[in-house]
């Protein structure tokens, strides 16, 4: 739904410098994209003796910056009100606080039906716990849906939780459709009810 990247470099990077720590590597910026933010804190900060402080910390930041910093994908907009009058529409993530604040700057709450952060559940992704809270909230069997996903942890999920993916802007996933836009996405969707 957000090119996040850049919200998500920028947070983590904040906290390592609230501490005195140099920005995040390359491959911490890969991994702070797709886990948890208590993973992520524990990652960046694995070498310092700041791991519980910047975990506390994180509880009283105001995320709004960041938030600001997401930007919202070509076409979503179109996309979700051509699906909604027709599906039920779901978002699992592995946010946390952030989630219903990041679909309330972009007013995108009326959309979903279910939210499932990685605060309502025990496992979060890639463990298909939040697929299966979606699914028993839907009243649906695996291949009765469609998981729109973008990484290797999106790929991991369908695979344990046997939901075909749509793999968006990225062709390395093993996924049911390839789809390089929103547009393209919608299109699909348009063919696939006729």
């Amino acid at each position: 739904m957000f090119d996040s990247r850049q919200a998500n470099t920028n947070l983590y990077n904040h906290l390592l410098s609230h501490f005195g720590l140099p920005p995040m590597a390359l491959e911490d910026i890969e991994f702070v994209h797709m886990h948890t933010v208590v993973e992520s804190i524990r990652r960046i900060f694995r070498n310092s003796p700041h791991t519980d402080d910047a975990l506390e910390y994180r509880l009283h930041l105001d995320y709004s910056p960041f938030i600001a910093d997401m930007v919202l994908e070509p076409g979503l907009r179109e996309l979700l009100d051509f699906l909604k009058p027709h599906y039920g529409l779901a978002v699992a993530t592995n946010r946390s606080t952030t989630i219903g604040k990041v679909l309330e700057f972009n007013n995108l709450s009326d959309y979903f039906d279910i939210v499932v952060s990685s605060l309502d559940v025990e496992n979060p992704k890639p463990h298909p716990e939040s697929v299966f809270k979606i699914l028993d909230f839907f009243g649906l069997e695996p291949d009765q849906c469609f998981y729109v996903g973008d990484s290797e942890v999106d790929y991991e999920v369908c695979r344990a939780a046997q939901v075909p993916l749509i793999a968006y802007r990225n062709k390395a996933l093993e996924a049911k459709v390839h789809v390089e836009s929103l547009w393209e996405l919608q299109e699909y969707f348009r063919r696939y009810d006729t």
